[in-house]
């Protein structure tokens, strides 16, 4: 693809780095919108935003690097220079992200299960800016199937993208307490296990834990954690609409099966004045 933007022989301008400063951009942007209909201190937020960048860069950074230990080792230069030696972890980043955030939360006395609805959305916008300078500077193409190349990079910036759509609409679903709070932050885990287990597959290039797919094996156990929460927390409505259903089935069954008997069952005097003319 177009890897380098612009070469102007004395700084070169990565198609990559252009879009990650659009993700981060149109993501604050939407932060900042979302953060203006509640209460929070908008100097809280983005105190907490920037440091949760930076946990999630340096956590993102060391998990990559203790799953690459034997091309960096103990060089401190190497784990600095994330340019001349490049490697992140998604779920490494995510992770750091969110602990740094429920910190510093925590320090400030921010209830963190109620502020983080309000992140996801935005993130869905930054991981969707991300894959999808993936895939224009050709940094992370899928499996050849069975001619051709799978642009799994362009694929999961479409999800994500879809996932900003839903994440808002679920938003204002939980300001209207039809959910209850922090069920977005369930829902952004359960989502990008989902499309990590079905793209992951299809990925040429790997971060290996203990010769096993790290992205893959991760995102298998995050799709199947949320999922058995989901379960629980929609247990009541799902139980209530499979009674529903079941009720259905058997009630006009019984009715379908009594025309049908019934219909089928002839009068007993039909039977003897039929008999009586054979005779």
């Amino acid at each position: 693809m177009l890897p380098v933007l612009l070469d102007l022989k004395v700084i070169k301008i990565y198609t990559f780095g252009i879009f990650l400063v659009l993700a981060f951009f149109w993501s604050t942007y939407l932060l900042w919108r979302n953060i203006r209909l509640t209460a929070y201190k908008e100097e809280d937020v983005f105190d907490g935003l920037f440091f949760a960048l930076a946990g999630s860069l340096f956590l993102g950074r060391l998990v990559y690097i203790i799953l690459n230990f034997k091309d960096f080792g103990l060089d401190l230069l190497k784990f600095i220079l994330i340019n001349g030696y490049p490697g992140i972890s998604l779920f490494g980043s995510l992770a750091g992200g969110f602990i740094t955030l429920y910190l510093f939360f925590a320090v400030k006395k921010i209830k963190f299960a109620e502020a983080i609805d309000y992140f996801v959305s935005p993130l869905f916008l930054a991981i969707a800016f991300g894959k999808l300078g993936d895939f224009f500077s050709g940094g992370e193409g899928g499996g050849r199937f069975p001619s051709w190349q799978h642009a799994t990079s362009l694929y999961e910036s479409v999800l994500f993208f879809l996932a900003v759509y839903i994440a808002n609409k679920l938003l204002f679903q939980i300001r209207r307490e039809k959910y209850l709070p922090e069920i977005l932050f369930y829902f952004f885990w359960w989502y990008i296990g989902a499309v990590y287990f079905v793209f992951d597959k299809l990925k040429l290039n790997h971060l290996y834990f203990l010769g096993q797919s790290f992205n893959g094996r991760i995102a298998e156990l995050i799709l199947l954690t949320t999922t058995v929460y989901f379960l629980y927390y929609f247990k009541d409505p799902i139980g209530k609409k499979i009674v529903f259903v079941t009720n259905f089935f058997k009630h006009n069954g019984q009715k379908t099966f009594q025309k049908i008997r019934f219909r089928t069952k002839k009068p007993t005097g039909t039977r003897k004045k039929a008999d009586t003319h054979a005779d």
